[in-house]
């Protein structure tokens, strides 16, 4: 995972609660992984967003997007 983290960009308030805008993380570096390892990034990767929104924090990029992205990214 890279990201390049600029905190103007990265938070926004809306209505009380803080939206994270990105930079997202990328996970194409693992590509090459076997794919038993690329699902347990799969699985962290979903795991750690949704710890963030249980902490009150929402994404701008939807799950369902974010699943999509993750899972090009991983070639899963």
């Amino acid at each position: 995972m890279t990201t390049t983290p600029n905190p103007a960009q990265a938070l926004q308030q809306h209505a009380g609660a803080a939206i994270i805008t990105g930079p997202w993380p990328t996970y194409s570096a693992f590509r090459n992984l076997p794919e038993r390892q690329r699902w347990t990034l799969y699985g962290s990767a979903k795991a750690y967003r949704e710890a963030l929104e249980l902490q009150g924090f929402q994404m701008a990029e939807t799950y369902d997007a974010f699943v999509r992205r993750v899972t090009e990214e991983l070639d899963l």
